[in-house]
């Protein structure tokens, strides 16, 4: 019995794989974009509505305006790798929950965006939080949350459908979608796996500089994290990237995003 299960899952899993848009890295895909962006939205506003939302106009104002740069940037990145039908469907949205005890962003499929309080003193500025924006926009665009719901229902909902185990097993489902979207998670950023961490740092480094923010500033965001966190599990017992390796990684991609760089 085992072995017709793993051999179901094996062919589930050959069967089931689509290319991240741009990388053309090879993702688990058990879910359609119209069904992640719906189930998406709907946390969305789950989250939102708990909040709570920050009341302070600076903070929100600057999050939507680094946003608004930072989707038009994807935009126009998309545009011109004639790969705009993968934004069908978005809508976005930014807004800021105040937790100042979170160090977090995130950003859903459909453009779901959220930026917490306890981020911001690390981000320091504009530049710096179009750093977390921008990575966290390329981790929604390159469908990880969607590679890591399709793995969350193969591990721990037996391969189901995502209408099937919704309306089996709703509470498991939401829960592991706020999982797969990084919902909730202290340092958020660092949830996904390495070779999603080095998409994201890639297509986010692109995304900032389209936006008219030095990718420079990358690298003095990334020590501010580290510093903030003090001392990192060794590599080898982690799923993401060390920060040493992450700015040794971005310093090799700086090259490539310095061309995007227009300073505004």
């Amino acid at each position: 019995m085992l072995k017709k299960f793993a051999l179901l899952a094996s062919l589930t899993v050959l069967a089931a794989c689509s290319t991240v848009p741009i990388t053309g890295r090879r993702q688990l895909s058990l879910v359609s974009d119209a069904e992640i962006n719906t189930l998406a939205a709907q946390q969305y506003r789950e989250v939102i509505a708990k909040g709570p939302l920050s009341n302070n106009s600076q903070q929100v104002n600057l999050v939507r305006n680094v946003g608004r740069r930072i989707q038009a940037a994807v935009d126009t990145y998309f545009r011109q790798q004639n790969a705009s039908d993968q934004l069908a469907g978005y809508q976005w949205e930014f807004n800021v929950i105040q937790d100042d005890k979170q160090q977090n962003a995130w950003a859903m499929p459909g453009g779901k965006v959220a930026v917490y309080t306890g981020i911001l003193p690390i981000t320091q500025d504009e530049n710096g939080l179009a750093v977390v924006m921008a990575h966290e926009v390329a981790h929604a665009v390159a469908k990880h949350g969607s590679e890591r719901m399709s793995q969350g229902l193969i591990q721990q909902l037996g391969g189901q459908a995502l209408s099937a185990a919704l309306s089996t097993n709703a509470p498991a489902t939401q829960q592991l979608a706020l999982q797969a979207f990084g919902v909730g998670s202290q340092l958020g950023m660092l949830r996904y796996g390495r070779n999603q961490e080095s998409e994201a740092d890639h297509l986010g480094l692109i995304f900032m500089a389209l936006a008219g923010y030095n990718p420079e500033g990358a690298i003095a965001f990334w020590q501010r994290m580290e510093a903030n966190g003090g001392a990192s599990p060794p590599e080898f017992l982690s799923t993401h990237p060390s920060s040493g390796t992450r700015i040794a990684d971005i310093q090799r991609e700086l090259p490539q995003a310095r061309k995007y760089y227009k300073p505004r």
